[in-house]
């Protein structure tokens, strides 16, 4: 459905990607994270035609994207940051979008109405920024797009509104195969929705993998043993990240579940628990290994 092949873009001499590539498949929602600067919303950009790619090629159902009219009456992009016409009111919005994007369905926007509540004669401007983000879902929603294409999406709502969102966003992708990619920073709210994963650093994606996948590859371990810690056990985890906590010996570690058991047990530790792993403390770690760790700031 989205296909990235090795894209490349430069701003002035800054190198934004680097021969990234991803797939996208149609009625999935794939979660594009990774650090501040690291391409995320040019990458989005080109998929939502307003950038054009140096080298690469940037195609949704197998056409290419830029001034493609086609794909783009059948795509919403909902930026970081909203922009509406000056003194538009939400139903000013709602005729203009109706006039130029074939897919508008006013029963849909009736209905998303009570949804939202917000009434459709105010000056959207004076709206609040987590107001305006709902006008955004709901104009967008309206024109029942084939793929939503959604940079930082919720931020400014609140908690109710972020479930109602996020629950018409998976009523879409599972009643219509509506195929989304977003990128957020709030990597919890991914976790609820994303089937899939891809992290971005310094304009390289660094891992690909459905989110279930990834979870059962990454795994905290706590051990300890009745004497000292086997010096030998350290060399051969190569952990992402370790620390002592008394006796205990804290690690995270990448590799299959079973075979980093059989491992450990190897070394008859005297407790040994694996405990789940967050989304964000998997982005944690992974970036810590890229070179791009938590260090103390104050001595």
């Amino acid at each position: 459905m989205i296909e990235v092949d090795r894209v490349s873009k430069q701003f002035q001499g800054l190198e934004a990607l680097k021969e990234v590539s991803l797939s996208v498949n149609k009625g999935s929602i794939y979660g594009l994270v990774g650090s501040n600067g690291a391409g995320k919303t040019t990458l989005l950009k080109l998929l939502a035609g307003v950038y054009r790619q140096d080298g690469g090629q940037v195609k949704i159902d197998s056409q290419t994207v830029f001034e493609n009219e086609e794909i783009k009456a059948q795509t919403v992009f909902i930026p970081d940051i909203l922009y509406y016409f000056p003194n538009y009111t939400i139903q000013d919005m709602a005729d203009f979008y109706a006039r130029i994007y074939p897919g508008w369905n006013q029963e849909r926007y009736n209905k998303l109405g009570s949804v939202f509540n917000i009434e459709v004669k105010r000056r959207i401007k004076t709206l609040s920024k987590g107001m305006q983000r709902q006008v955004a879902f709901w104009l967008g929603l309206t024109l029942m797009p084939d793929v939503m294409i959604l940079d930082e999406p919720l931020d400014g709502l609140d908690p109710v509104m972020r479930q109602k969102v996020k629950n018409l966003i998976i009523q879409d992708v599972a009643q219509r195969a509506m195929t989304v990619i977003i990128s957020s920073h709030n990597l919890r709210d991914l976790e609820d929705i994303c089937d899939y994963i891809g992290i971005l650093h310094q304009g390289k994606m660094l891992i690909q993998k459905d989110l279930d996948d990834l979870k059962a590859d990454v795994h905290k371990i706590q051990v300890a043993f009745t004497g000292e810690i086997p010096p030998a056990l350290l060399e051969e985890m190569q952990a992402l990240y370790s620390e002592k906590r008394g006796s205990v010996l804290i690690l995270i570690v990448r590799g299959p579940y079973d075979q980093i058991i059989d491992s450990m047990q190897a070394y008859h530790p005297a407790i040994l628990d694996i405990l789940p792993l967050t989304l964000e403390e998997i982005f944690i770690y992974e970036m810590g290994d890229n070179g791009y760790e938590i260090k103390n700031i104050l001595y």
